[in-house]
């Protein structure tokens, strides 16, 4: 069995920084995207950013863009989100989600269908 496990959320101010901290462990697996997704409550699950196996190739939500950076150790059983400038909008729970079905593309699926293990989630809170 996978496990995902989130870490580095809290409280942080309007402009203010975080960083996400997701680590694989359990069973041993190939992790060809990994992304993190968020949800605020009444809302769907959206996509925020992702970082695909192949030629570290990383995607992100316009949302984001310019403000969020997704990183990963070689392996992919890490995978960080360095949040800044962030805005009370950003606030959600923030989920690490990994896609083990093999695909050789340089590029990153952002419907949360296409991951196959998720983490518990971790909150942030942006205050104004």
């Amino acid at each position: 069995q996978v496990q995902l496990v989130e870490s580095g959320g809290g409280l942080v101010q309007a402009g203010g920084s975080l960083r996400l901290s997701c680590t694989a462990s359990g069973r041993t697996f190939t992790a060809y995207t990994q992304a993190w997704f968020r949800q605020a409550p009444g809302e769907e699950r959206e996509f925020v950013a992702g970082i695909a196996k192949s030629g570290g190739f990383t995607f992100y939500a316009d949302s984001v863009k310019g403000r969020f950076t997704i990183s990963g150790d070689n392996p992919m059983t890490m995978v960080f989100l360095q949040m800044n400038s962030l805005k009370p909008e950003d606030t959600a729970a923030y989920y690490c989600a990994a896609r083990s079905t093999y695909y050789s593309g340089s590029y990153v699926y952002t419907g949360a269908e296409d991951y196959d293990y998720w983490g518990q989630g971790t909150q942030v809170t942006v205050s104004s």
